[in-house]
């Protein structure tokens, strides 16, 4: 017999319950969400512009941060996260959307930004490595893989 069900059967003697009576409750789990990598958030929030997946892979290797745990610079180090968002053109932009670019969230939403008002022409620069048609290159809504 398990210490539990002694007890419950010397509970219910006790105060007169039948242990056929007492129910027993689960004890609730706290929700834990499923961690994600960058890779996976880029996948899901650009799901419906595929094209900027591509841009992503290109310009950061879907890398935020750097080996120095600091946001990811690139070449050009004005050149910021997960998307390569120039700062020197457009921090003060994203800062009046109340958008952070030096966080994965505010990377990627500028960029969506950026996007939805230029098309890929922010991304040229690596566009021999993410561009699949002509279209790519001009306006990236017509991409095409």
């Amino acid at each position: 017999m398990s210490f539990t069900l002694g007890l419950a059967m010397l509970v219910s003697a006790t105060f007169g319950t039948s242990a056929s009576a007492m129910v027993t409750v689960p004890t609730p789990q706290p929700f834990v969400p499923q961690a994600q990598t960058t890779e996976q958030y880029v996948h899901s929030y650009f799901a419906d512009i595929p094209v900027m997946i591509d841009i992503s892979r290109c310009e950061s290797k879907f890398r935020q941060f750097g080996p120095n745990g600091k946001v990811l610079r690139g070449d050009n180090p004005d050149d910021f996260g997960i998307m390569q968002i120039n700062q020197y053109y457009h921090r003060d932009e994203a800062a009046a959307m109340n958008l952070d670019i030096n966080t994965i969230e505010g990377n990627v939403e500028f960029a969506r930004f950026l996007y939805e008002r230029e098309g890929t022409m922010p991304w040229l620069s690596s566009s021999r490595c993410w561009a699949s048609s002509e279209k790519d290159i001009t306006t990236g809504r017509l991409a095409v893989k």
